[in-house]
């Protein structure tokens, strides 16, 4: 005697992917005078070579909040860990997500200067995320080690909060990202929700 039948499978009950692990980050606020940009890149390159951290450093005129760098951080963590990486520097990648753009030429325009320049540097743990050939970071010592380079009278300080403690240029803000007047007038928020925005579609744009 037959029994009764099995209820089919609900196609939307079976498991997906498992969502990629969250990098660490933390984002170090500091006035840094930069003589030398190569030697000061290759003193980050440094850091991250010591501590195994993804080390990318920020013009902060041109970062709206921390959110958008903890998102791009995510973003770039979870499309190289897919496979989907447009660079091969990972804190390229991190550029790439809060410019809201491909192109790497473009997205560079985020980072530092030379100069006595305020910059935001992105210090993130990509050791869960991105393949068995990437060591775990040493947050607290890249941390303390990016700090070092900042202005002793100026002590850099780790943003615990959304909202960094600067003011962004909202002029070369919406010069960078293309905001107009409509776009600004036409979205509930602000130009930080504007600019956040654009760091999502990138992903989705894909």
């Amino acid at each position: 005697m037959m029994g009764p039948s099995e209820p089919p499978a609900d196609p939307g009950s079976e498991p997906g992917p498992e969502p990629a692990p969250e990098p660490g980050v933390r984002l170090v606020d500091g006035t840094f005078a930069i003589d030398d940009l190569d030697a000061f890149l290759d003193d980050l390159d440094g850091i991250a070579a010591e501590t195994g951290a993804v080390v990318q450093a920020f013009d902060a005129e041109l970062a709206v909040s921390a959110t958008q760098l903890r998102e791009a951080t995510r973003l770039a963590a979870r499309a190289i860990a897919r496979g989907e990486a447009v660079a091969r520097d990972p804190g390229v990648e991190i550029l790439l997500y809060a410019a809201g753009r491909r192109q790497i030429d473009r997205a560079l325009e985020l980072g530092v200067s030379a100069g006595e320049r305020r910059a935001i540097v992105v210090v993130a743990d990509f050791g869960d995320v991105s393949g068995p050939d990437r060591q775990f970071a040493d947050l607290d010592d890249a941390v303390e080690a990016v700090a070092g380079l900042a202005d002793a009278d100026e002590s850099a300080v780790v943003v615990a909060e959304d909202l960094l403690d600067h003011e962004f240029d909202a002029d070369r803000v919406r010069e960078f990202y293309g905001v107009t007047d409509r776009e600004l007038a036409a979205t509930n928020g602000d130009l930080t929700d504007v600019v956040r925005e654009r760091v999502a579609l990138l992903d989705v744009e894909k």
